[in-house]
């Protein structure tokens, strides 16, 4: 194997949209996609975390990533879509605006992510593509999730 072959292992994404914005995640964090259901409010949560679901004995935590990353206004319905994401051994709901393709990637076609212009703190970013034209903000969700803003994960001291 020579070393040109090294970058052309291109990885799957699931792509999304949050308002006018498109967003990819690693398609290997993603356990399955559902519509939008009724959640259990947590006392003082902050107002991205939605509540719980019980999804088949799991209690799952949604997100809702169009609060979480202020792209417009939430509103819930038979339209409104959850990725259910498996991360550090725990489940984990995102609401997102739609689900819109499976993509493949290699490391050629991603750029570094810029130091401003989106609309969330680009630590989450992986980078960026281009598909068709349309630009794709790769997001770190594994990053995302389990960060201590979250809180949705207890951190030791380690």
């Amino acid at each position: 194997m020579d070393a040109s072959s090294t970058t052309d292992i291109s990885k799957e994404y699931l792509t999304f949209t949050l308002g006018d914005e498109h967003y990819a995640i690693d398609i290997l964090m993603v356990k399955e996609i559902r519509g939008y259901e009724s959640v259990t409010k947590i006392a003082n949560a902050p107002p991205f975390i939605k509540g719980v679901i019980n999804l088949r004995g799991d209690i799952v935590p949604i997100i809702d990533l169009r609060i979480k990353f202020n792209v417009g206004a939430a509103s819930y319905d038979e339209f409104t879509i959850v990725i259910v994401l498996h991360i550090h051994n725990r489940i984990v709901g995102i609401v997102v605006d739609g689900v819109s393709d499976v993509v493949s990637l290699s490391r050629d076609q991603l750029r570094p992510p810029p130091d401003f212009g989106v609309a969330f703190d680009s630590r989450y970013l992986l980078g960026l593509a281009t598909i068709n034209e349309q630009m794709i903000i790769l997001v770190d969700i594994n990053e995302l999730i389990s960060s201590e803003e979250m809180g949705l994960f207890a951190f030791d001291e380690k």
